[in-house]
C-alpha cells in the first residue's frame, strides 16, 4: 500500500507490531460509510482516503455504496442493499461515519444508512461496543456541526465513539486529480484519526460485554426472567 504523505517514525510502527503480535488473531474489521451519492462525492473521496490509511495499519477495510438504498419503511429487510448493510454492520468490529454538511447537518443519504442500522437485537444493540470514528467535509468554511451530531447517534448507538474526529473544509481543494487527498494539516488529522481508530479497536476487542454491561439492564432481564417463571408455574 503506497501512502507517500505517512511518516512512519511519526505512525510509531513498531508499537503497533508488538501490540498485533499479543493481541491480534485477525485484523481488525473496519466498515466505512459516507453519506453523498453524486459522482465525485467528496464523502466517499474522504472515506476511501481514510480506507487506504487503515490498510496500511493493519486493518481490513470494507466501504458501503449506499446508492439504491432505500428509505426505512419503504421496503424489508429482503431487499439487497438492505441484507448487504446488515451483513457488513455483523462483520465489522469498528465503523468510520462521514458526512457532507446539508444545511447545518448530515446529509440524508447517511442518515438513511444509519436509520436502517437495527436498535436492538434481543437485548443488545447491532452496534453496541463498535468503535466509531467521525468525519464531515464542508463545501465552505470549516464547521463541526456534523461530526457533532454524528456523535450523538454514536452515544445513542452505544458505539465506543473515539476522542478524535476530522472535519475537512472547502473539501473541493483538497483532492487532486486522481482524487486522492493532497498533504495536508487535514491529512495529517486523518490519519491521527483513524491511527486512534485502530487502537481503540485493539484494545477494546472481546471486552464488548464488559464495556456495555448496565446494572439497570441486569435489573429488567431478572425482573423479565422472574415474569416468565411465575407464569409458567401458574
Amino acid at each position: 500500500m503506497n501512502l507517500p504523505n505517512i511518516n512512519l517514525d511519526l505512525l510509531e510502527q513498531s508499537k503497533f507490531e508488538q501490540i498485533q503480535a499479543k493481541l491480534l488473531d485477525h485484523a481488525p474489521k473496519i466498515l466505512l460509510l459516507y453519506g453523498s451519492n453524486r459522482d465525485r462525492s467528496f464523502s466517499r473521496l474522504a472515506v476511501q482516503e481514510a480506507g487506504r490509511i487503515l490498510q496500511y495499519l493493519g486493518a481490513e477495510v470494507k466501504i458501503y455504496h449506499p446508492k439504491g438504498l432505500p428509505l426505512p419503511e419503504d421496503t424489508d429487510l429482503s431487499h439487497p442493499k438492505v441484507k448487504e448493510l446488515y451483513e457488513l454492520l455483523a462483520w465489522s468490529e469498528g465503523m468510520v461515519w462521514c458526512s457532507p454538511e446539508r444545511h447545518g447537518a448530515i446529509s440524508s443519504v447517511l442518515k438513511t444508512q444509519i436509520d436502517w442500522i437495527p436498535l436492538a437485537a434481543g437485548a443488545m444493540r447491532a452496534t453496541q461496543g463498535k468503535t466509531l470514528a467521525v468525519m464531515q467535509v464542508c463545501g465552505g468554511s470549516q464547521s463541526f456541526n456534523t461530526v457533532n451530531q454524528l456523535r450523538i447517534l454514536g452515544r445513542w448507538m452505544r458505539m465506543i465513539t473515539i476522542p478524535n474526529q476530522s472535519s475537512i473544509p472547502k473539501a473541493f481543494l483538497e483532492f487532486d486529480e486522481q482524487d486522492r487527498m493532497k498533504p495536508s494539516p487535514y491529512y495529517n488529522r486523518m490519519v491521527d484519526v483513524m491511527e486512534e481508530l485502530y487502537k481503540f479497536t485493539l484494545l477494546t476487542r472481546g471486552q464488548t460485554k464488559f464495556l456495555t454491561n448496565r446494572y439497570s439492564e441486569r435489573v429488567e432481564s431478572t425482573e423479565e426472567l422472574s415474569k416468565r417463571v411465575n407464569q409458567n408455574a401458574i
